[in-house]
């Protein structure tokens, strides 16, 4: 999914995976993922604005039974770290909640240019085979994941897992 960096982009899409986990049948939390996504668009999207880079690029897949979500924007890769911002500060807590919540996370190059978050939800369908697996209205983005060499999860990159 090709997005304008704009901040309607972050709830386009937050709807468009809702749409899509809710027709595939997940079994994690819905509003967890959700979450993690909209705080990874809203940094890409803030990020754009003060890069240049006009376009995000968003895809989610299942890898087995779990499910990863990377989003690709502007910026180095070795700026993205988690913030310890003050009490009083409104911002900067999206990667302590990705941190907290997803099963694993990692940061790598972008293949567009800049740089590519990345998260698993591991059991995010059951192991049976009894989940739904119809696409959605908008048509599914679960998908066959990428060739394990454009993992960020195997060698380099920031990894928690």
């Amino acid at each position: 999914m090709t997005m304008e960096a704009a901040p309607k982009s972050v709830a386009k899409a937050r709807r468009r995976l809702r749409d899509d986990l809710d027709a595939s049948g997940v079994c994690r939390s819905v509003d967890d993922c959700v979450l993690l996504l909209s705080e990874l668009v809203t940094n890409a999207v803030e990020h754009a604005e003060g890069d240049g880079a006009r376009l995000i690029h968003v895809n989610w897949w299942r890898v087995r039974t779990s499910l990863r979500i990377d989003v690709h924007g502007p910026g180095a890769p070795e700026k993205v770290r988690p913030r310890r911002p003050p009490a009083s500060d409104t911002r900067g807590r999206g990667l302590l909640l990705v941190n907290r919540i997803a099963d694993a996370w990692a940061v790598a190059p972008s293949c567009h240019g800049g740089t590519m978050v990345s998260f698993l939800m591991y059991n995010a369908w059951k192991p049976d085979g009894t989940a739904r697996h119809s696409p959605g209205p908008t048509g599914c983005q679960l998908r066959a994941a990428p060739p394990p060499e454009a993992s960020p999860y195997r060698g380099g990159g920031v990894v928690r897992g």
